[in-house]
């Protein structure tokens, strides 16, 4: 097997195992979106949309909209129209996409206005140092407000600390992900903590 097949496979295999958990998160009541990232190559293969419709069809109680696909800024900067095509029959299916690493490429305002994506992520490098350098706190509160201005829902990266995390609040982003939230777990203990975390708010 070629060291591209078995990427292929990997991501295919990864999305039907994404969508399995939802379906099971789903069965013991608890509905959650989920984020999968996904690889230029395997994005770009022509059985791409059929496999993730299969994915999806064997799955009929889960809500696509619940499923997100992420892929790396750098991905999409190839042939824009074509991965704009996939997105959209994507898009078609119900479910969603984000660019993962915003603001480290070349880019951003192209693929903002031309792919129809729902998030953006800003990249950790720029969030983690964003309290320390002015440079990185501006360029954060400008990716917020470009996001805005796109009507792009916008989750930042790395958030490690209270103080990030409310930095961010106060620039307009409400959605954040890192350690400072919580750290990586099984599927699991994700259920536990996610009934815990609505307990307590």
């Amino acid at each position: 097997m070629s060291e591209s097949s078995f990427e292929i496979e990997l991501g295919n295999w990864v999305l039907a195992t994404a969508v399995a958990q939802l379906d099971s998160w789903r069965a013991a009541g608890m509905a959650t979106p989920m984020s999968v990232n996904i690889s230029a190559r395997h994005l770009a293969h022509p059985d791409f949309v059929p496999h993730l419709k299969q994915v999806l069809d064997a799955h009929p109680d889960v809500d696509p909209e619940q499923l997100q696909l992420e892929v790396l800024e750098s991905a999409t900067l190839g042939d824009m129209g074509h991965v704009a095509d996939i997105m959209a029959a994507c898009n078609a299916l119900g479910v969603s996409f984000a660019i993962d690493d915003f603001g480290t490429g070349y880019g951003s305002m192209s693929s903002l206005r031309r792919l129809p994506v729902r998030s953006i992520k800003i990249d950790r490098s720029i969030v983690h140092n964003m309290l320390d350098d002015a440079d990185d706190m501006a360029t954060v509160q400008g990716m917020i407000g470009l996001a805005s201005a796109f009507h792009r829902e916008v989750i930042a990266s790395g958030v490690e600390t209270p103080r990030h995390r409310q930095a961010l609040l106060q620039l307009g982003c409400h959605l954040v992900q890192g350690h400072g939230i919580a750290r990586p777990m099984p599927a699991a203990r994700m259920q536990r903590w996610m009934r815990a975390h609505a307990t307590r708010h």
